[in-house]
């Protein structure tokens, strides 16, 4: 039913936006990593709704409750469970949307597909399941920064036609979460804060660009034709809500450009090769060269916004929708962990049968 990723590190997220809760199953944690509910917590927290005036208004504090897996403070190799409640649900919101789809959202796929669906928020298709996609990634940041010294920092780029500059070889967390639209650009944050205020008092929505940089990724990880690192961390991303493009290194910006301008040239640091510049964005031939990864996601505006709209019922008759309940007017200062989560599960995935590889070639 497409609720599980990875290959070695795999996770399954599990529940419904409207129903008793939401969670994650990970198979294939190595034992004995440290990791504790408050660790995995400070992600949950910057994804949580209710965060500013420019998020949902739904308040959940998305307490994490970790069922098995761990034993003493550290993971024991077993599948690891973890729980979060849902508290602040508002069903009735959404009873005219039981007859009418969404425009642009999931309700009509997901009724033609099963013929059925949860349409107390969206049920599968919210947001509310990339909870245990972020508790994962708390795990697999946890692992890559123990065993490889790995660093994943996502950021807002551009929210609609607002772009700001930055530089992701020095940008830091502490930047990142100086503001409430998570732009490590100060003077650029103020004026998407403005402009997701606006469109959100007109019932409206906008989206933008996520960008992530993956810094000290060893050298290798990734596999030739169809397990290409960037292959993979492309499906991992585009798996989130509202996500609709993907980017990595010089991406679409790369084809103005000449071979002669775009190709990474050569050099020895030490017994290191290293490129002098990083259009590749730290994977060629779909396998890490050891330096920054660099992806950008695209989200959409979000779907359901507090204006009228054109749709049709269940039945297939035509009408209109003022749609309601508590949605963020952008999606992008939550989407930066669910992105961060996503890379991290994937490089860690990547790292572990790397692992494999070399112990098979070592007897």
């Amino acid at each position: 039913m497409g609720s599980t990723f990875g290959y070695l590190f795999r996770i399954t997220t599990f529940g419904e936006s409207h129903g008793g809760g939401v969670g994650v199953v990970i198979d294939g944690c190595p034992p004995r990593i440290e990791i504790s509910e408050a660790e995995i917590q400070v992600d949950l927290d910057r994804r949580k709704p209710g965060q500013s005036k420019i998020t949902t208004p739904r308040k959940e504090d998305d307490r994490c409750e970790i069922l098995s897996g761990v034993f003493e403070g550290k993971t024991t190799g077993t599948p690891i469970s973890i729980l979060v409640r849902n508290k602040d649900a508002r069903s009735q919101d959404y009873n005219e949307m039981a007859d009418k789809f969404r425009p642009s959202h999931a309700d009509a796929t997901y009724q033609a597909k099963y013929g059925i669906r949860n349409w107390q928020g969206g049920g599968r298709s919210s947001a509310r399941e990339t909870i245990g996609r972020v508790a994962a990634g708390a795990i697999a940041k946890k692992i890559l920064q123990q065993v490889a010294g790995v660093e994943i920092i996502a950021y807002v780029k551009r929210i609609k036609d607002l772009e700001a500059a930055i530089d992701p070889n020095t940008v830091t967390l502490e930047q990142v979460e100086s503001n409430i639209v998570r732009c490590p650009n100060a003077d650029m944050a103020e004026k998407m804060i403005d402009l997701i205020d606006l469109v959100r008092r007109d019932g409206n929505s906008v989206g933008g660009v996520v960008e992530c940089v993956a810094r000290q990724v060893p050298v290798g990880l990734g596999d030739p034709v169809f397990d290409k690192l960037e292959a993979d961390l492309a499906k991992a991303v585009m798996s989130l809500p509202a996500s609709k493009g993907f980017e990595i290194g010089s991406g679409f910006d790369g084809t103005l450009l000449t071979g002669r301008e775009h190709n990474d040239e050569f050099y020895m640091e030490g017994e290191r090769f290293r490129t002098r510049t990083n259009r590749s964005g730290g994977i060629q031939g779909g396998i890490s060269n050891g330096e920054d990864i660099i992806i950008r996601v695209a989200f959409k505006p979000t779907a359901t916004i507090m204006q009228e709209q054109k749709t049709v019922t269940v039945g297939g008759e035509e009408t209109t929708l003022i749609a309601k309940g508590r949605h963020d007017p952008c999606v992008l200062p939550r989407a930066v962990p669910m992105v961060e989560a996503m890379v991290a599960i994937t490089i860690c995935d990547h790292y572990l049968r790397q692992k494999a590889i070399d112990q098979r070639s070592m007897s």
